[in-house]
């Protein structure tokens, strides 16, 4: 059998991933959920968080990226990323604005919570961050061909739905 998702997709797990029997379709606590008939639980799926960068230059431009790679490839965006097993959000943040970026910064506060459901990575939680660059000349990396700051009046068209609501936020609308 050959997988059939997109790059990045996640699959509805067939088989419990604690004792490798097959898992099957149950109403449980209001909503159809995947159960292990041997173990007798259910199998949580829940929505992968990340972050998001918010940050402006002495011009009150915001720095945004364009992607290199699926979803959004060649559209614009809010630098960030996924946060890593055993690592903070926080750390998230500052971690991903080095690798897209090549900047350094301060996080400065949360700007606000957005839940994109049924996208390319299933359901995503972004936690967006307003951060203060504190070193660094913007080049882009990782999965960022081209770093910008841009107008916040003009700025281009976003990949992401939640990206544009954290901007709004951000500037205050």
């Amino acid at each position: 059998m050959t997988n059939q998702c997109k790059p990045g997709q996640r699959e509805n797990p067939v088989y419990c991933p604690y004792c490798g029997s097959p898992l099957v379709k149950r109403m449980l606590e209001g909503r159809s959920r995947l159960f292990c008939e041997s173990c007798d639980e259910i199998l949580y799926q829940n929505p992968l968080p990340s972050v998001a960068i918010l940050a402006v230059n002495d011009h009150g431009k915001l720095l945004l990226v364009r992607r290199s790679v699926e979803p959004g490839r060649g559209d614009w965006c809010l630098p960030g990323g996924f946060i890593e097993v055993g690592e903070r959000a926080e750390e998230a943040v500052l971690r991903e604005l080095e690798e897209e970026t090549g900047l350094s910064g301060e996080i400065t506060g949360l700007v606000d919570v957005c839940t994109q459901l049924g996208g390319y990575y299933g359901d995503v939680i972004l936690i967006g961050y307003r951060v203060k660059i504190t070193r660094g000349n913007p080049r882009p990396g990782d999965d960022a061909g081209e770093v910008g700051y841009f107008d916040p009046a003009s700025l281009p068209p976003l990949a992401f739905r939640c990206h544009e609501r954290l901007v709004k936020r951000f500037l205050g609308g």
